[in-house]
């Protein structure tokens, strides 16, 4: 049988309290018994066992009171729960009066537990939901070169070889789109063991630029190297390098007829910084904002020339903020985008003195 919690914890807290005024009376009988007259002590017993009966009425009174005001705002929790349970993407919160005491403070706990799962919900529906746009382009274009060469066109040499390699093109581009959606849940799925990894950077920006270098023999690619010697930053070697590359293939993507590109680090005593610019076509202000949502791209015709698939800037400011850094953007219409880096440096521990060493150059 199911038993109230208020009626449980009434009684108990009754309970309680009587016990206490027992204990007490039984002390003041003892006391007056010794000093007092019989009379007296009837009289004494009389309005003891009354009073303890008014106490007793006043204990239950107050204590189902207070039980039923924690009840009331655990029912307010259990009323949003619920109605989450029947709409998952509801926006219910649970709403209380602001007080100083742990039920608020779980409460707003809750509520903030609750805004991140909605976000998450959200950001995964809005995924699937522009994977399926995005993949439904090239689907359409293969079905129309496919059912184009089933009716009539393989049997022109021509149209067949064009339709050959428009599908070869459409293949490429699902199969860069399929890899970046792999990267990026594996952004979100980050072992553990990679947030400890230490990354000497020196060595792997000097690597980088060497790379982009080479591969882009018509671009003037300046490097300011301002790091010092042994730095490191607490990040896994391979992801900061997926970072660059994004950023620097951006930067080479999108330059328009000044081919010059600026590469630029340096550390201080607490930061890496990095800065990646480039002279190209520029992000007008109101795109700014959204350059790193998943699948946005600010000219999406001239992104899909260019092989974008808006999930690189995606993936490198969620790469950067798992391991606490910043990726800003600042960028002017025609006059090229410059991107900020910034990561904690790996602080060194100070050598400790050799004190034998000291100790003999003493004596």
């Amino acid at each position: 049988m199911r038993i109230s919690i208020r009626f449980k914890w009434t009684v108990l807290i009754s309970i309680v309290i009587l016990l206490a005024y027992i204990f007490v009376g039984v002390l003041a009988m003892r006391t007056v018994g010794n000093v007092a007259s019989v009379n007296e002590i009837n009289t004494f017993t009389t309005k003891l066992v009354i009073g303890g009966i008014v106490v007793f009425i006043i204990g239950v009174l107050v204590s189902f009171y207070a039980v039923t005001l924690v009840l009331n705002d655990l029912k307010k929790i259990n009323r949003t729960i619920d109605d989450l349970n029947k709409k998952p993407d509801s926006d219910s919160r649970i709403k209380l009066r602001k007080r100083n005491d742990e039920i608020y403070d779980m409460t707003v706990n809750i509520n903030k537990m609750l805004d991140r799962m909605q976000a998450y919900t959200n950001q995964q529906k809005e995924f699937v939901e522009d994977v399926s746009h995005e993949l439904r382009t090239p689907v359409a274009v293969l079905e129309g070169h496919l059912s184009m060469l089933q009716r009539w066109g393989k049997d022109d040499p021509e149209v067949l070889n064009d339709s050959i390699n428009s599908s070869l093109q459409e293949l490429k581009r699902m199969q860069s789109l399929i890899q970046e959606m792999l990267d990026l849940t594996r952004v979100e799925q980050i072992d553990s063991a990679y947030l400890e990894q230490t990354t000497e950077v020196k060595p792997l920006f000097t690597q980088v630029y060497n790379d982009f270098k080479m591969l882009h023999p018509d671009f003037v690619i300046n490097f300011d190297d301002d790091i010092r010697e042994g730095s490191k930053v607490k990040i896994y070697r391979n992801h900061l390098e997926q970072v660059l590359v994004i950023l620097l293939d951006n930067a080479f993507k999108y330059s328009a007829d000044r081919k010059e590109i600026n590469l630029a680090a340096s550390t201080n005593s607490a930061l890496l910084e990095v800065v990646v610019q480039d002279y190209g076509l520029g992000i007008a202000k109101n795109d700014l904002k959204r350059i790193f949502n998943r699948f946005y791209r600010v000219d999406k015709a001239r992104s899909r020339k260019r092989g974008g698939n808006g999930l690189g800037l995606s993936i490198a400011k969620r790469l950067i903020e798992i391991y606490h850094g910043s990726l800003e953007v600042e960028s002017v219409v025609g006059s090229g985008t410059v991107f900020k880096i910034e990561l904690p440096l790996v602080q060194e521990e100070p050598e400790e003195e050799d004190t034998t060493e000291n100790t003999e150059k003493e004596k």
